[in-house]
Parts: C-alpha cells; structure tokens; sequence
C-alpha cells in the first residue's frame, strides 16, 4: 500500500518541494517544529531507513546535507537538527530542523500552523538558496 509520501512522490498529493533528484525529495513539514522543517525521502519506497540499499541510504545523506545547507542560509541557526523517528510514516525519512537551543527539536511541542502563503514563500527561500549553494559547489 503506498504511503502519504509515496503519493506526494507520484504527485497525488501536493508539498511544498524544496529540491528534487532522480532518487529523493524534500518537502516542508506540513505540521513543522520550526520554520524550515523540512523532511528528506527516497522516492523508492522503503519502511526503514537501514533497510535501504547502501549506496542509496548514502546518496540520500548527501542530499540532506545540501538541503541542509540550504536551510541554514535561509534560517540562520546554530545548527540544523536532524531526527530520523520512522513510526509516523511507513517510509524512510529524514527531518531536517533548523535549531537554535535543544528544544526546537522536542517532537512533543505544539506544532507551528502557518498558513499557505508562509509555506510557499518558505519553500521558494529554501530552494533558492539551494540553488546557490550547488552552483558554488559546483564553480
């Protein structure tokens, strides 16, 4: 049976993308900790992270980085966070959260509601700076 993030990956259902390769997308949390959660997959479907072939479990890590990277020209922070929980969803995946003290990583705290706009403009900053961070990689 697909998963939510399976669906999202067939475009069945919408995100709010903020990079996309042959193999991985990252999307905005639709239900984030902080400004910028942002959650990195396989487009292949698996259930638990360790049961993904080794050099795609690998290739998905450098993906996250670059988002990361991203993440952080956009919303500066000490750090960006990353959690790897995989109850909620029965596909791998990665949170990425930009972190300022510990708790901005506590899974039980409320919830942020942003409204749509605020998530379009968040994913448009995020994408952008990745942009930025893969030409400079690249020159």
């Amino acid at each position: 049976m697909s998963t939510i993030f399976s669906k999202i990956v067939s475009g069945e259902i919408p995100a709010y993308k903020v990079a996309e390769s042959n193999d991985y997308l990252a999307f905005l949390d639709v239900n984030p900790l902080t400004q910028g959660h942002v959650l990195v997959i396989p487009k292949k479907e698996t259930d638990y992270i360790f049961d993904i072939h080794d050099d795609e479990y690998m290739g998905m890590w450098v993906f996250a980085k670059i988002v990361a990277q991203g993440i952080q020209r956009v919303f500066p922070c000490r750090k960006v966070g990353v959690a790897v929980v995989g109850l909620e969803v029965a596909h791998a995946h990665i949170h990425l959260i930009p972190l300022n003290q510990v708790d901005d990583m506590n899974f039980a705290r409320p919830k942020l509601s942003l409204s749509s706009e605020e998530m379009i403009s968040i994913a448009e900053r995020i994408r952008e700076a990745i942009s930025r961070v893969t030409s400079t990689s690249n020159s």
